[in-house]
């Protein structure tokens, strides 16, 4: 299936749209290392960017609720990467697996955790912690709770903070992979 939505040219956006473009294009994420582009050689933005384009005021809270949780986090960059690509793998999002392997990668996830958690299969993940953040995600994805047991443990490893913030990007990212179907293209026509 084709994008939907035409990628929106910088000079052709109205002031509001400026400024989510430039807190998108000009924040966080395009300060850090740039292991995946957020525009395209025009400036368009990439993914879901460009949709939180067509409502300024909702994709301003959208990609600030994305800045705070992968850039002021309790959370390890790797807890944080395993998560957003167990969402990925779960709602099959090929922008979101291609963007967070690259970025993944660079927060020193290997090539086999990557390709385990692409299948569904387990990692090979010996922290603790992360394994504990690991099956959480996936209860998370699958179940969209956590029994008494998985909520102690989850707590226990990662802080009542912790698990906010991860709940946190299960449901954003799998926010993105909505839009990323509906707007960009991404996944079976229906």
């Amino acid at each position: 299936m084709t994008a939907r939505l035409a990628g929106l040219l910088p000079g052709d956006l109205t002031e509001d749209q400026a400024v989510v473009y430039r807190a998108i294009a000009g924040g966080p994420r395009a300060a850090g290392p740039q292991a995946f582009p957020l525009t395209d050689a025009d400036g368009r933005l990439r993914g879901p960017f460009n949709a939180m384009l067509l409502s300024p005021p909702a994709g301003m809270a959208l990609q600030s609720v994305g800045a705070a949780v992968r850039y002021h986090s309790v959370l390890t960059d790797r807890i944080r990467e395993l998560a957003i690509l167990v969402v990925a793998a779960h709602w099959d999002s090929d922008f979101e697996r291609a963007a967070h392997e690259a970025v993944g990668r660079v927060c020193g996830l290997t090539d086999a955790e990557l390709a385990a958690v692409r299948a569904a299969d387990e990692p090979a993940v010996t922290d603790p912690v992360e394994r504990i953040a690991l099956d959480t995600t996936r209860e998370l994805v699958r179940r969209g709770r956590l029994d008494t047991a998985g909520y102690d443990a989850a707590v226990a490893a990662l802080t009542e903070r912790g698990l906010f913030e991860l709940t946190t990007i299960v449901g954003y990212y799998g926010l993105l992979a909505l839009q990323l179907r509906v707007f960009a293209g991404e996944g079976p026509a229906a």
